[in-house]
This record gives structure tokens, C-alpha cells and sequence, in this order.
């Protein structure tokens, strides 16, 4: 199977399959960049669904199936935003058709289920990325590089927190078990994440959760260790809205992100025995996902199979760490 390789004189053209809230959104920052993304098509499991879709985005095609949208020979990318307990079997679809694939995070339910999808990219050379939109944020990426030039030395700690407060509701998708449901996969994987930035992948990892009636957690708090020394105190919740703050602290300064460290535009840098300077980088318009999309396509204009930003054993190591928390607060999904 070749390479997806995209022609730099015409936008990549994309396929979204799900028509929720998180795909409205990235369909209208997909408009932001005329130049570079075209909405092709829309594939949901209800055709009066994809049209509606379609209508209200400007898509050209709409699709009643997530087979149907795969097959579509004029879609370069499709970008997977079904609920988390979906990931796997739109994303393993559409690679099997032949089709690059952005999915939405967590990648998917489980290790097993991610290591599932990097083996199929990887032997059909498709190009495959989580889309963590952290991680191309321009403020998160400027903090990296202000930490990998020693502005604040060895990083000895990470501090992160991401509450919402979601009154409880049976069947709610935050709530189901049988959707990915709780507080870990859907706010918590950020926390990891951004830990995992900074300190690599945890040798110890602690956690304790209180679970709602159907089994899925809703106040968790992690601790991550490493063979260095370094620590990770984390915590996610859907009881409670919290300022979701995070801080990386090294041996010789802190930076400090005061609220929303998922999708920032600004940090304060502490270094000892200077003033703190404050730093703002502008997110640009839109809803804060025209990132990930422009990396996807400078990506596939490179022929390149995976990022460098968001690499895909990044994403096997993130999940590796979830399934291990999920592992200390006992939280199980079906069939597994």
C-alpha cells in the first residue's frame, strides 16, 4: 500500500465520520483554512444525520454508513470523532480502506485496541495520529521548548488538573460504561499527557477513584513516578469545576499555566532570581483545532506516516498508562 501523499497545490480533503458536537467544531475550523482543508464528506450511522451535517458545514457528500464515506475514492484524510468506545472500528475501517486517519482522543479504549490500529498503519504505510490537540497547541509547544533549553532545568515535578461538573445522568455518554465513559478518558487523558510531555513515560503509577452507580469513574487523583526522581500529581473529575491548571517545576524555575493547560495562550515562566515573565501566544481563530489539522497536512504533503509532534508511540505509551490507572481504580468497560 503507498504512501498518502497529497498534492501541495490543492487542500486535502477530508472526511469526518460522526456529526457531534467535537466534529461540528473541527468542521468549522476546517473553513478556516481554505488553502489547505477541504470538507469532502460526512459518514455517520443515520443518513438524515450526515445531511443535516453536510448542509451546515459545507460538506459535499454525505454518507449513511462509515463504510460508505471510506470507499469515497475523493478523501484524503478522515478524521474519526465518534464517541471513545468507537474509535477502534471507525479508525480500523477506514485504514483498511486505504484512507490516513486522524482520531480523536483517547485513541482508543485500551492499549491492546491502539496497538490494534499502529500495526495496521504501520503495514499499510497510512498515516495514523491521535488527535491531541495539546500537543501542537503553539503556547504548549513554546513551554517545550523553554524547558528542553534548560530555562527552568531538570524538571522534577508536574502538577495538572481538569474538572468539569457534570450532574450525574444514566446513559449520559460521561457516564455510560458502554461509551468509554468517565472522568479519566475524557478529561483525565490530558493530565497524562501533559505529564508524559515533560517526563516521559512513568515506572510507578498510583491512583484512587471514587466510581458512580455504573461502574465509571468520576473524581480520580494519579501519581506517576519515575526512575529520576521526578513525580506527576494529576487528577481529573466530573463532580467538580476545577481552574485546570498545570505547572512543570525543575531545579531552577517553574512555569505556571493558570487555567485551561489543554489549550493555552499564555504561562508565566518563575526563574530564580528573576522578575516572572508572562507570555501569551496567540492560539489564532477558530475553536483551537486548525493545529492538528495543519499538521496532518503538512504531514501527508511530506508522505510522512506518522508526526514527529504527536508520534505514535507516544500515544501506545499514553494509553499504556490509562489502562494502568484504570487497572488501580478498577474501572472495566464491556467485553473487555
Amino acid at each position: 500500500m503507498p504512501k498518502v501523499t497529497t498534492a501541495a497545490h490543492r487542500p486535502v480533503r477530508w472526511g469526518i465520520i460522526a456529526t457531534g458536537g467535537i466534529a461540528a467544531s473541527f468542521a468549522d475550523d476546517l473553513r478556516l483554512l481554505p488553502d489547505d482543508a477541504e470538507l469532502a464528506a460526512v459518514g455517520s450511522r443515520s443518513v438524515e444525520s450526515a445531511r443535516r451535517f453536510a448542509d451546515r458545514h459545507g460538506a459535499a457528500r454525505a454518507y449513511g454508513t462509515w463504510q460508505d464515506l471510506a470507499d469515497d475514492p475523493d478523501i484524503d484524510v478522515v478524521y474519526v470523532a465518534t464517541p471513545h468506545s468507537a474509535h477502534h472500528a471507525a479508525a480500523s475501517l477506514c485504514l483498511e480502506a486505504g484512507k490516513a486517519v486522524l482520531c480523536e482522543k483517547p485513541f482508543t479504549l485500551n492499549l491492546a485496541q491502539a496497538q490494534d490500529l499502529v500495526t495496521l498503519a504501520r503495514k499499510r504505510e497510512l498515516f495514523l495520529m491521535e488527535a491531541m490537540w495539546m500537543y501542537v497547541n503553539p503556547t504548549v509547544r513554546r513551554i517545550q521548548q523553554l524547558v528542553a533549553d534548560g530555562a527552568i532545568g531538570e524538571v522534577r515535578s508536574v502538577h495538572a488538573d481538569f474538572g468539569i461538573s457534570v450532574p450525574y445522568q444514566a446513559g449520559h455518554r460521561l457516564h455510560d460504561p458502554a461509551q468509554g465513559g468517565g472522568a479519566l478518558l475524557d478529561l483525565g487523558v490530558y493530565p497524562v499527557a501533559f505529564a508524559q510531555l515533560f517526563l516521559g513515560t512513568p515506572t510507578a503509577v498510583s491512583a484512587w477513584a471514587a466510581l458512580n452507580p455504573e461502574g465509571v469513574d468520576e473524581n480520580t487523583g494519579i501519581l506517576l513516578g519515575y526512575d529520576s526522581g521526578a513525580v506527576a500529581n494529576l487528577s481529573c473529575s466530573l463532580t467538580t469545576a476545577t481552574s485546570q491548571y498545570a505547572a512543570v517545576n525543575g531545579t531552577r524555575g517553574r512555569i505556571v499555566v493558570a487555567r485551561d493547560f489543554f489549550h493555552p495562550d499564555a504561562f508565566v515562566l518563575h526563574r530564580d532570581g528573576h522578575d516572572p515573565e508572562s507570555f501569551t501566544v496567540p492560539r489564532g481563530p477558530g475553536n483551537g483545532y486548525t493545529h492538528e489539522a495543519l499538521e496532518v497536512t503538512r504531514c501527508l504533503r511530506a508522505g510522512a506516516t506518522e508526526s514527529d509532534l504527536v508520534p505514535l508511540d507516544g500515544s501506545l505509551s499514553l494509553m499504556a498508562t490509562l489502562d494502568t490507572v484504570r487497572d488501580r481504580i478498577g474501572l472495566r468497560y464491556p467485553d473487555e
